[in-house]
This record gives structure tokens, C-alpha cells and sequence, in this order.
């Protein structure tokens, strides 16, 4: 049998960055031209897709990719404040004890992503992470980490908690664990018809196992 392998995003799947991403965001408002985030609005944005986003922020998209790397540097001095979502830790462990290969593809920085991991005790669970940036979805990016690792589309499962991650998964053939405790409310995620979606990391081996 191949080994299945499991590919996760990082910000809101396993790390809980929510809070600083927000203020981060707040505090760059100003600079790239787009309206700060009151609880309220966050709120509403949680139930928008990745490209409604972008449009209701009115933010150029050609500037996206210097905010996506102004963030990142903001983001690489709070990264030791930074906690794993509750259970994922438990999960991860789970996952690599039944022989399931691990990995993550992000957006953040893969600097950030190691600090993280190292400091949280989960850097041995990952076989490898792949950093990049795409504007509406990760399709490029997962494509190249198949090509480059060799895996077979029905090899892999990826899970994310964005609208975009189950977007970039199905034009990827792949198969996508949606989940529920990160940055998309289960409302709009269970509307892009993920294969799986899931509400506590605990959930994971199960479905992982049987899919």
C-alpha cells in the first residue's frame, strides 16, 4: 500500500495566529490602503470567501504581495508567543505514530514555520515545509510539491481552515479535510463542499484513516 501523506496549512490550521494577524493587519491599514478590522467586521469576513475578501477590502491586488511580506516580518517576532490550536498536538503525534508522512504548505514564512515548530516540540513530526505565495489559491504550489516529492494526487490529503485551501485542493485533485477552528466559519467552508470538514483536531486520525 502507499503511504498516505498529509499536507496542512499553518496559520489557523496548526498554529493559533488569528489574534496577531488582525492586529498586524490594523496596524498596516493604513500603509496599503484598506480599512482596519473591527470584532464586528471580523466577524463578517469570516464568512467570505478568500476572493470576497480581497474585493470588500478594496486593497490593489498587486499590492498583496508586499503586504503578504510585511506581515511575515511582523509576524517572525511573535512567533515564540504563538500556541498550537488545542488537540493539534495530539493529533500530529497520532497521525505519524500510524505511518502517515507530514507535511505543510504556507504562506507564511518557512523561517517562522520551523521557529514554531521547534519551539512547540512538533519540528521531528514533518517530513518537509514548502513556503509560497499565491493571491487566490494554492493550486501552483501544491502541484510543484507533488512534482517534487513524487506523490501521486490520491496519495495526498490536504487540510486548511480557508475557503481557498478547498479551492486549491480540488483543481489540485486532491482530497481536503476542511476544518472548522481557524480563520473561515464552517458555514462558508461546508458551502465550498469540502470532502471532509471536521470541528476538533481529535477528528482527524479517523477521517484520515477511512478516506
Amino acid at each position: 500500500m502507499t503511504q498516505k501523506v498529509i499536507i496542512f496549512d499553518f496559520d489557523g490550521t496548526i498554529a493559533d495566529t488569528l489574534d496577531a494577524l488582525v492586529s498586524i493587519a490594523n496596524r498596516l491599514a493604513l500603509e496599503f490602503g484598506y480599512v482596519q478590522i473591527s470584532p464586528q467586521e471580523l466577524a463578517l469576513l469570516r464568512n467570505l470567501t478568500s476572493r470576497e475578501i480581497i474585493k470588500y477590502s478594496g486593497i490593489s491586488v498587486l499590492k498583496i504581495p508586499f503586504l503578504v511580506k510585511k506581515v511575515k516580518s511582523e509576524l517572525k517576532n511573535k512567533i515564540h508567543e504563538f500556541k498550537p490550536i488545542p488537540g493539534i498536538q495530539e493529533a500530529l503525534i497520532q497521525l505519524k505514530q500510524h505511518g502517515y508522512r507530514l507535511g505543510i504548505i504556507t504562506s507564511n514564512s518557512k523561517d517562522n514555520v520551523t521557529e514554531f515548530l521547534k519551539i512547540n516540540d512538533l519540528e521531528s513530526l514533518f517530513d518537509f515545509i514548502y513556503s509560497g505565495v499565491t493571491i487566490f489559491g494554492k493550486t501552483t504550489i501544491i502541484n510543484n510539491v507533488l512534482r517534487q516529492k513524487q506523490l501521486k494526487p490520491q496519495q495526498v490529503i490536504y487540510v486548511g481552515d480557508e475557503t481557498r485551501d478547498i479551492e486549491a485542493s480540488k483543481k489540485a485533485n486532491i482530497k481536503v479535510i476542511a476544518v472548522a477552528w481557524g480563520f473561515n466559519s464552517p458555514e462558508v467552508l461546508a458551502k465550498q463542499k469540502p470532502h471532509f470538514l471536521i470541528h476538533h483536531p481529535s477528528e482527524l486520525l479517523n477521517v484520515v484513516s477511512n478516506s
